[in-house]
């Protein structure tokens, strides 16, 4: 078990594991690891599995219709390049937690803990320990980075390692947008708008090793809102998906990537692709990395669906706000769907 660097946590997560039974309780758990990944293991979905070097667009089909995500492999990123990500981001959120706040104040990144990032932080702290969500992470907008230099040169060279990353992404994201754009036989004229590299941002989470797992979340159940996202976890495990009306765990394989669908995508495809939901358990026994990209549609591109009145990703963005703040939670597609009798 990973030793916990209590200085680096939220302060919410840290009263959470101060308390006076926790190394006595570590210490028993750590012990039964093997046995209860092994056991963990049957759990598991095999989920579809893409090669982006050999695609086959009957395959994609099928993973978005019935599945709503895939795994990714030989998607061309340098391993190289993944385990320098995973080193830096376990570097930056090492640091004390007054320092990741500072670190952000002059930069195109925000820091945030304690919900998704749909939300401010500070409202966290209204919402008690057990009912905000067990994660810490920066919001990355890629296309903002190149006009920012730090002068701590592991802070700049994580930016160089993202900026990287981000254009690796986006040439993954076209490449598979373009194939579903065949699959579904859209309109590629119309289509153009409906994936927008400028749009691409990258959050780096950390779910801090939680004693009162079974109590709350790493991030609660949800859809995403983007066209796409692409998920590259470490090592320890998490990830749900939910499928025939059960959640099944994500096995975090080594140097592959996690694909999902999001809303954006559901509309494009008048429903016949899915977005997926998904959670994220915290651990006992350690902390969990995760990198995840995100695109959406470029700004003002109207989504014209057989299913849904036409909208706007910022049309979009500002119902969910809206619903979070009066509602407490995302609503999402429903908002924007046809009445059965075709009426708006």
């Amino acid at each position: 078990m990973s030793e916990m660097n209590l200085e680096s946590y939220p302060p919410v997560f840290r009263q959470q594991s101060e308390s006076p039974h926790v190394q006595d309780q570590a210490q028993a758990q750590s012990s039964d690891l093997d046995d209860i990944a092994k056991e963990s293991i049957q759990e598991y979905d095999p989920i579809p599995l893409i090669d982006l070097q050999c695609l086959n667009l009957d395959e994609l089909g099928e993973a978005c219709k019935h599945w709503g995500l895939f795994r990714l492999v030989n998607h061309g990123i340098p391993l190289t390049l993944l385990r320098q990500l995973q080193d830096h981001s376990k570097k930056i959120f090492s640091l004390s937690f007054e320092s990741k706040e500072a670190l952000v104040i002059s930069s195109p990144m925000s820091y945030f803990w304690g919900t998704p990032a749909l939300t401010p932080s500070g409202d966290s702290l209204s919402r008690g320990p057990q009912n905000i969500n067990w994660v810490e992470g920066f919001n990355v907008p890629l296309g903002q980075l190149s006009q920012f230099q730090a002068e701590d040169p592991t802070i700049d060279s994580f930016r160089l390692l993202l900026e990287e990353y981000g254009r690796h992404l986006a040439r993954i994201a076209s490449t598979i947008f373009q194939a579903m754009v065949n699959t579904l036989n859209l309109n590629p004229e119309q289509s153009k708008s409906y994936l927008s590299e400028s749009t691409g941002f990258i959050r780096v989470y950390r779910y801090p090793q939680c004693f009162v797992a079974n109590e709350t979340w790493g991030m609660e159940a949800h859809t995403d809102s983007s066209v796409l996202s692409i998920l590259n976890q470490e090592q320890v495990g998490g990830f749900e998906h939910f499928k025939d009306d059960k959640w099944f765990q994500i096995e975090p394989i080594p140097d592959t990537l996690i694909l999902n669908l999001g809303d954006m995508l559901q509309a494009i495809s008048n429903d016949e692709y899915k977005s997926v939901k998904h959670r994220v358990k915290p651990n006992k026994y350690g902390e969990r990395y995760s990198i995840c990209y995100f695109v959406f549609p470029a700004e003002g591109s109207v989504i014209q669906s057989s299913k849904y009145k036409p909208f706007t990703y910022s049309d979009f963005q500002a119902q969910v706000q809206q619903d979070i703040k009066t509602i407490g939670f995302k609503v999402g597609l429903e908002r924007f769907r046809f009445k059965q009798n075709g009426s708006g």
